[in-house]
């Protein structure tokens, strides 16, 4: 394989549309670690936000994102990201995306902290299949190079601190191989499945953070992890996500009693922030002693219609939601830290660009607004693809740094199954929805041991627990460093937030960790 313009590492939303858009300007490379159709975005319920209804406008999308950040978001982040998401989105319609309508008008739905109805759907509650979906036909007739079940072990700096390619292997045979690349995409995505609860897919253990740190990225807000309040839980059933949407459409949270105690914590309830509903939910189990509160959806109109997905998933582990309250728990969600980016998508690596989930653009801040993640993916892979391609367009085809051979040897696959169950188990009970500081210490020191002791290890099996205890090693020391409770990092013995964390927490893997003040 020869070398590239620009290699892309991830194929949800965010790596699609990074390369679709370079690819008409140059010679792109997409690699994934499963197949094309894998990537995480398809998972996507919710919708995308963007400030495009008669009533709305830029401006109240952007209040609403600040209020949900807690004091957080990069303000000037939220300003590109609403004013150009209209235009993300009418891109999206002309690239085959098919959102509801009604009355040839596109159907826009309200979520929780947002002011307005503004979040648009595809097919009820399946729109980041369908938007997934309309990118890869595009890339399927493009001049993309797809590279599937590719896992990146490496991505290859040379001595003048530029990143110049990637090393990976082959997830089949795991045969080492390296491209050269004028520069790097990482659209890896997020992080949740390092925890036992989770919403995310199989592929979701945090690698792309792992690849930059390693490189000499900054990475920034890692104690800020999402965990959606409204997951199924149901003993003999996978988490599955359901839908803010669904609370948006008049559905409430109860206990065993019937109760809505939302609220007691926000007026707005239902509505009200992820934070404070997780929280929430949280502390009614924690109360009761009870495994899972409910979602009572009886009274919403048409639900197989409107939420299809959820509809056919409940119905399948014998829940017919018409009729009966769905048992739900906060899990694992989102990651709204990753790999510090500026608003053109450069991390602090020459050559190196990060959009999507891995990112940290600094527009969730300490809490992400719902439905604003496909909305950043689609704004900032655009900006990263953008300022990728003008900073090489002069630039010689890059060297590789020299090679150092090596064979991929056996992993013991039944210890390191061991240590992902004792990491995920050390994260949900040290770095969960509530923590503290000798909880954090617990998961921190579980974390770093795993880290050590699969650190060098050159099977596929060994690398990919070492980038996920990496990567959970940095949401430890993260959320241990920040000794206030703000968005969704709640800690129990610093139950307030300070003015003395209005910033950025940043760690990097020479100078250490500082916070950055942007305010």
């Amino acid at each position: 394989m020869g070398g590239f313009d620009l290699v892309v590492i991830g194929s949800g939303v965010a790596g699609l549309i990074t390369a679709l858009t370079a690819a008409p300007r140059a010679r792109v490379a997409l690699f994934t670690k499963g197949q094309l159709h894998d990537g995480c975005s398809r998972w996507a319920q919710g919708g995308i936000a963007a400030a495009i209804g008669t009533e709305d406008s830029a401006q109240q999308h952007f209040d609403d994102t600040i209020a949900a950040g807690r004091g957080l978001c990069h303000p000037d982040a939220v300003r590109v990201l609403v004013e150009e998401g209209p235009a993300r989105v009418r891109q999206l319609i002309d690239w085959g995306v098919t959102f509801d309508t009604q009355d040839g008008q596109l159907l826009l739905g309200r979520e929780a902290a947002h002011s307005r109805a503004r979040i648009v759907h595809a097919h009820g509650d399946g729109t980041g299949l369908e938007i997934e979906s309309a990118l890869i036909r595009r890339i399927r007739q493009s001049a993309v190079t797809v590279v599937e079940h590719a896992h990146v072990a490496r991505l290859l700096v040379n001595r003048d601190g530029r990143c110049v390619g990637i090393e990976w292997l082959d997830g089949e045979t795991e045969r080492r191989h390296r491209v050269s690349s004028n520069a790097v995409v990482l659209a890896s995505g997020g992080a949740g499945r390092l925890w036992p609860s989770t919403t995310n897919p199989a592929s979701a253990t945090g690698d792309g953070v792992a690849l930059a740190y390693a490189a000499g990225a900054d990475i920034a807000g890692m104690e800020f992890v999402q965990f959606h309040p409204t997951a199924l839980a149901l003993e003999d059933a996978p988490s599955f996500l359901i839908s803010e949407a669904v609370r948006g459409e008049g559905a409430v949270v109860v206990n065993e009693d019937g109760r809505r105690f939302l609220f007691d914590a926000d007026p707005r309830a239902e509505l009200a922030g992820r934070d404070v509903v997780s929280r929430a939910i949280w502390h009614e189990l924690q109360r009761t002693g009870a495994p899972h509160a409910y979602l009572d959806c009886t009274r919403v109109p048409a639900l197989s219609l409107r939420f299809p997905g959820v509809y056919a998933t409940c119905l399948r582990y014998g829940l017919d939601i018409d009729r009966h309250r769905i048992p739900i728990a906060p899990a694992a969600h989102y990651m709204i830290g990753g790999v510090r980016t500026d608003l053109r998508g450069a991390t602090t690596v020459a050559g190196l660009y990060a959009c999507g989930e891995v990112a940290s653009t600094g527009v969730h801040g300490a809490n992400r607004l719902a439905s604003n993640s496909l909305l950043e993916s689609v704004v900032f892979a655009h900006r990263a693809a953008g300022a990728a391609l003008s900073d090489i367009a002069e630039m010689p085809p890059q060297t590789l740094p020299e090679d150092v051979p090596s064979a991929p040897v056996d992993g013991d696959t039944v210890a390191d199954q061991r240590d992902w169950e004792t990491l995920r188990t050390a994260l949900w009970h040290g770095a969960g929805i509530v923590r503290d500081a000798a909880g954090l210490r617990e998961a921190l020191d579980v974390c770093d041991r795993v880290a050590r002791r699969s650190d060098g290890g050159l099977s596929l099996s060994s690398r990919k627990l070492h980038a996920a205890a990496t990567t959970a090693t940095l949401v430890c020391r993260s959320a241990l460093a920040r000794a206030e409770s703000r968005g969704c990092h709640i800690r129990s013995d610093h139950p307030d937030s300070s003015d003395e964390w209005r910033g950025d927490f940043v760690m990097h893997k020479q100078r250490g960790a500082h916070l950055d003040d942007h305010i």
